[in-house]
């Protein structure tokens, strides 16, 4: 299995990636790809990336509540790493209205900036949205045929917006909002509706670690070392063996990103 999206520059990590690292491979997870949120976040990315070739990946793209510090849209920053062998999708990019920590015409602005280079490219776009979803779709609907491929990773949505987003031809990143009992209610019951050609699975750690893992861990930190846990938990809610999650979301990853 492939972890799709670690933040693995955040400082939670300063002082243990390499042991991070290797746990994550101790318990068969065979990539990581790490997000690339701003400029200076994929540069990071990238240059962590490159510390374990042919293991970590990484994102270029700037979050919707970094969208504030573009200024020019062209992205030639983001272009640069886009030529990197490391790199393999444009992102994390898309529409945040929840937080609203960029202005929403500005948000809008920078993710369909970032779909250009996308297409122009030929790369795979990793994305965003929260409390957007009309919004979201309106940007990326003229750009979809001209995208490769393109995944909203951490789904949170309903039912309806899952339709949605599938009608599009798009890949869905299933993270361990699934195992929270309070919040992934609907989540459980709908996951089974993704195609398995369009499901891949993360842990957006640090964030997000898994409510009903067992023994409870000591630290509220998320890390790769819980993605078998939460393909157990999509297999279970799909009627699958978390081996069915696992080998199929492998094969799914490596093609989508190329890697």
């Amino acid at each position: 299995m492939i972890d799709i999206g670690v933040n693995l520059t955040n400082s939670r990590f300063d002082k243990d990636r390499a042991a991070v690292i290797a746990r994550a491979q101790a318990v068969g997870v065979k990539g990581l790809v790490i997000t690339g949120t701003s400029i200076e976040e994929s540069i990071a990315a990238q240059q962590l990336a490159q510390q374990w070739p042919d293991y970590c990946y990484s994102t270029a793209g700037i979050h919707p509540h970094d969208a504030t510090s573009v200024t020019d849209f062209a992205l030639p920053q983001i272009r640069a790493l886009a030529q990197l062998p490391q790199v393999v999708a444009i992102g994390e990019c898309g529409l945040d209205f929840n937080r609203d920590f960029s202005p929403r015409p500005q948000q809008e602005a920078v993710f369909e900036a970032q779909l250009a280079v996308a297409a122009e490219l030929n790369m795979p776009v990793f994305m965003h949205c929260r409390d957007a979803h009309e919004r979201f779709l309106a940007i990326l609907k003229p750009w979809r045929d001209k995208l490769p491929a393109a995944v909203l990773h951490c789904f949170t949505g309903s039912q309806q917006e899952l339709r949605e987003c599938l009608a599009l031809d798009l890949h869905i990143g299933i993270t361990g909002w699934i195992c929270d009992e309070r919040r992934g209610t609907e989540l459980r019951q709908i996951v089974k509706d993704i195609p398995s050609q369009r499901l891949m699975i993360e842990t957006d750690c640090p964030y997000l670690l898994p409510r009903d893992y067992r023994p409870k861990p000591k630290s509220s930190r998320n890390e790769p070392l819980y993605l078998p846990h939460i393909a157990t938990v999509i297999g279970e809610c799909r009627g699958e063996s978390a081996t069915q999650v696992v080998n199929n979301s492998y094969q799914v990853s490596q093609a989508f990103f190329a890697i």
